[in-house]
């Protein structure tokens, strides 16, 4: 595969943007581009060091995954009640996108298809945080069933390259009545299912194209994306107690032109 220091930027890339509501896909799409690592085979080393990313939140929220194991009475979000909300969350994402997943792969996967859906998402940014909204929850443990049924449905804006998971759900989260920093938490602990389920499938449509010499490239950017993540998450949820989501969609907006310019 390409040179050590490529992986180390992807893996920087991914980690930094995953649970950012700027599209890691997106950016690992037009990191690649400018880096000349395409192809199949590149395909499914972002899908590897995505899985680096989904270890962070893991390890950050570890208690909360810990305590779906069993049911804790002083927190509702637990036990078997728990999994059914992420159940909840991760079945309109995971049917379409079984549907749909081809088509995806072939026609969606370009800087053309990232930039429109860049734009896209950063007017809905701007439309969801001027609505006046009603925060009527406001912890992990208020969320409801519906919340957590309704986030999924958003998350399937999702499957479209470059419009950012954590965007959607976040958005949707907010819409729906849940505080911004609850929002991003609950997206960040629907993640680990959804995207688990999603980059396991495709790595295994995909694990053959590798070699043994590929090994330490794929585990050079797991490592890198699990701290840059860790470190993107700990930093988004203390400026979401300070900001809204605007800062963000002003960078897809300004990255949008720049797509075109250089690609």
């Amino acid at each position: 595969m390409a040179s050590w220091y490529v992986a180390v930027i992807l893996g920087i890339v991914e980690g930094l943007t995953e649970f950012l509501p700027i599209s890691s896909t997106g950016h690992l799409i037009l990191a690649g581009h400018i880096l000349g690592h395409t192809g199949p085979k590149a395909e499914t080393f972002d899908i590897v060091i995505q899985l680096g990313a989904i270890l962070a939140v893991v390890v950050l929220y570890w208690e909360r995954f810990w305590g779906l194991l069993k049911t804790d009475p002083n927190r509702r979000f637990s036990g078997p009640y728990g999994i059914y909300l992420l159940i909840l969350t991760s079945i309109p994402a995971s049917v379409v996108g079984l549907l749909t997943h081809d088509y995806i792969k072939e026609y969606l996967f370009s800087p053309f298809t990232v930039a429109c859906a860049l734009a896209v998402g950063a007017i809905m940014i701007f439309i969801v945080e001027g609505k006046e909204k009603k925060e009527t929850i406001t912890s992990l443990d208020e969320v409801t069933p519906l919340l957590a049924f309704g986030i999924g449905c958003f998350q399937c804006l999702a499957l479209w390259p470059g419009f950012s998971r954590s965007a959607a759900t976040i958005m949707g989260g907010m819409l729906l009545g849940a505080r911004r920093t609850v929002a991003a938490e609950y997206s960040f602990i629907a993640a680990v299912p959804i995207m688990f389920a999603a980059t396991g499938y495709d790595f295994l449509k995909s694990y053959h194209l590798f070699e043994s010499g590929d090994l330490i490239f794929l585990a050079i950017g797991f490592i890198v994306s699990f701290f840059s993540a860790w470190l993107a998450i700990k930093a988004f949820i203390i400026l979401l107690g300070k900001l809204t989501l605007r800062p963000f969609a002003v960078y897809r907006l300004a990255l949008v032109p720049l797509i075109f310019l250089f690609l």
